[in-house]
């Protein structure tokens, strides 16, 4: 991901932001079940391909399977150079694949492992998103500051537009753009991606390096993890931050399950997972601080029984100049986070 750059000047408009209570709420009682190892290597995003069951994890050298049905891990379905994203479409036919260090957006064959596209999206393409309404992908290149919307179908690049300020995640704002964190501006831009223009900026005040991002609330707020271990809810409608949540360090992904009311913070340097009370969107609230593992900072949610796959591994000690330090050989998982039955 990229780096974090620091950031100053909450001043009034922080001090008007509500800071959630620590204290649990009902509704969150989860635990880990379960360690499911797999090939040394690092990630970034994961994917629950719900139909067919399978959890797919963007590795650095290949993009890994598991069934999650059977626990049977495919280490490399197919082979990638520093994978980012994993976007399922074609009713789970197709992988689209962001290669970081290529600067490639690859469309893959699952049933054989065969890239059938690729497409040159910039520099270090990572975070991305398949909008089912307009049926594009859309990939943010934080290395060249721009966003390319590529055809899913023909895989032909329809748009590319210049945004400034470190793109992290993203997510559809379900008209034809999107809402993407800006990593080094400690903000919220709005985009339209068919015209390339930029429609707003949502400021953030209090965060530090935004990086995960959902819309919850049925399209009415916006929860961003921040690096400096809180998390700012925004309004979509007034485009203004609403709320401030206590969450752990690290975090690099929300990962929203409305059908139970919860969202979900991986914090990997903390080693906790964070559940959101999504329930009131006024009153968007910590539920529960759910121990993990440190490194867990991304992660995937099966929607048809609530359990939250969370890729991690031993990290030895930072290098010099490091942000973290590199897998410990022979110590990837995935965790497994199971509601309590």
């Amino acid at each position: 991901m990229t780096s974090v750059t620091k950031w100053a000047g909450a001043g009034l408009m922080a001090a008007m932001i509500a800071a959630a209570p620590a204290a649990a709420q009902p509704g969150a009682h989860y635990t880990v079940t379960d360690r499911i190892a797999g090939a040394d290597g690092g990630w970034d995003y994961a994917r629950v391909d719900v139909p067919r069951g399978v959890l797919y994890v963007a590795r650095s050298n290949a993009v890994m399977a598991l069934d999650l049905a059977t626990r049977k891990v495919t280490d490399a379905i197919t082979g990638a150079d520093g994978a980012h994203q994993v976007i399922v479409i074609d009713d789970g036919a197709t992988l689209v694949e962001t290669d970081g260090k290529s600067g490639l957006t690859r469309f893959v064959d699952v049933a054989t492992g065969k890239v059938i596209a690729q497409v040159p999206s910039g520099k270090k393409p990572d975070a991305g998103f398949y909008d089912a309404a307009t049926g594009q992908i859309a990939v943010m290149s934080p290395g060249s500051d721009t966003i390319t919307s590529i055809d899913a179908k023909t895989h032909a690049v329809t748009g590319t537009m210049k945004l400034a300020g470190g793109l992290e995640f993203a997510v559809s704002n379900g008209h034809g753009g999107a809402f993407v964190n800006l990593e080094d501006e400690n903000k919220i831009a709005e985009v339209d991606l068919k015209a390339g223009r930029l429609l707003r900026k949502i400021a953030m005040p209090g965060c530090v390096g935004p990086t995960g991002l959902a819309m919850v609330a049925g399209g009415k707020r916006l929860i961003s993890a921040c690096a400096n271990g809180v998390a700012v809810v925004a309004d979509v409608a007034s485009g203004k931050a609403v709320a401030k949540l206590p969450i752990g360090k690290d975090a690099d992904a929300v990962i929203a399950d409305e059908a139970r009311g919860l969202a979900f913070i991986p914090c990997g340097g903390s080693g906790t997972l964070v559940a959101l009370d999504i329930r009131r969107p006024d009153h968007i609230a910590v539920a529960q601080v759910i121990p993990t593992q440190i490194g867990a900072k991304t992660g995937a949610l099966d929607p048809r029984d609530g359990r939250v796959y969370l890729p991690a591994a031993t990290l030895a000690a930072p290098e010099a100049g490091a942000k973290r330090g590199k897998p410990v050989p022979g110590s990837f998982v995935i965790l497994v986070v199971s509601p309590k039955a």
